[in-house]
């Protein structure tokens, strides 16, 4: 169970394949996002970028309420970017619950911030 203090590190490397589904799936078709540049490219969309930090709420079961993003500089195909979540705060609230509130990093493998941002929600404890 998650507490108050916890920091989650992980990572994942995005591919031309994962713009291509995402790119299927949003409906997101820019150029930047479907041309490749002169090194053979393309840009990751931001939503695809702000899945990382949600992989905390696929493992411990948080039904977001808010998220918030920021935006520092383009992620680009084959980039490994390392994402660190620190739980804000995981208290039981009245509803049988737990009120989450996290904050998160995301750089690239050049350690250049590439998103940060929050969320809060809850997780269900029946």
């Amino acid at each position: 169970m998650l507490k108050t203090g916890d920091i989650i590190h992980f990572e994942r490397t995005f591919t031309k394949r994962d713009v291509e589904m995402f790119t299927a799936l949003s409906i997101d078709e820019g150029d930047h996002h479907t041309q490749p540049d002169e090194l053979g490219r393309v840009v990751v969309q931001g939503l695809l970028t702000a899945t990382m930090p949600t992989k905390i709420g696929g493992e411990y079961n948080v039904l977001a309420r808010t998220m918030n993003f920021e935006f520092y500089r383009p992620v680009f195909t084959e980039d490994t970017i390392q994402c660190q979540v620190k739980i804000e705060k995981a208290e039981p609230d009245h509803a049988n619950r737990i009120a989450i509130l996290a904050s998160f990093l995301c750089t690239n493998q050049l350690e250049k911030q590439v998103l940060s941002g929050s969320f809060s929600g809850v997780i269900l404890t029946e």
